[in-house]
Order: C-alpha cells, then sequence, then structure tokens
C-alpha cells in the first residue's frame, strides 16, 4: 500500500495522518475511539475540567495500563524462561536415564 492520508478527530478537532498499511490505519482509527471514548467518560464524570484537563487524565490512563501492561509482558518473559530452563532439565534427565 503507498502512503494515504487519512483524518481522525480528537477532541473535537480534525488531524490529518498518512499511513503505509491498512492495519497501521485501523489501529490509528482504533486509538482515536479509545480517546473519544474516554474523553467522553471523563467529560460526564468530571463536569466542570476544561478538555485540557481531560485529555491529561486520558493520556495519564493510557500511560498506567501501558506501564501495567509492559510489567505484565516482562513478568511472563521471566515466566517463560523458568520454564524453558524446567523443562531442559527434565529433558537432559530423561536423556541421562535412557542410557
Amino acid at each position: 500500500m503507498a502512503e494515504q492520508s487519512i483524518r481522525i478527530k480528537i477532541a473535537g478537532r480534525e488531524y490529518p495522518l498518512k499511513v503505509t498499511s491498512p492495519e497501521q490505519e485501523e489501529v490509528i482509527r482504533k486509538a482515536a475511539d479509545d480517546i473519544r471514548k474516554m474523553t467522553e467518560a471523563y467529560q460526564q464524570r468530571f463536569k466542570d475540567k476544561q478538555m485540557i484537563e481531560i485529555l491529561s487524565l486520558v493520556a495519564l490512563n493510557v500511560c498506567i495500563s501501558n506501564i501495567t501492561l509492559n510489567r505484565q509482558i516482562k513478568n511472563l518473559e521471566k515466566g517463560e524462561e523458568a520454564l524453558a530452563k524446567e523443562i531442559s532439565g527434565y529433558l537432559e534427565n530423561i536423556d541421562r536415564n535412557s542410557r
């Protein structure tokens, strides 16, 4: 796919972007939709807040989720490494016992 122009809307403002694949476009549009949903939820919850404060809360929420997911990935990778070592040990033990 050649570079393609798209437009997304965040907090009432349109932003022109360029994408290079349908997958990239899908991710960008999904992200913009998630931001819209979070923004609307915060606007209903905090009716007296300005849009900059709402967007700051959205950004904080997204960053917290990102950090949490990264930590979960690291923990899963550590668990995977431990399981791989354990399996390797079992296989070595089987190999030694079969001789």
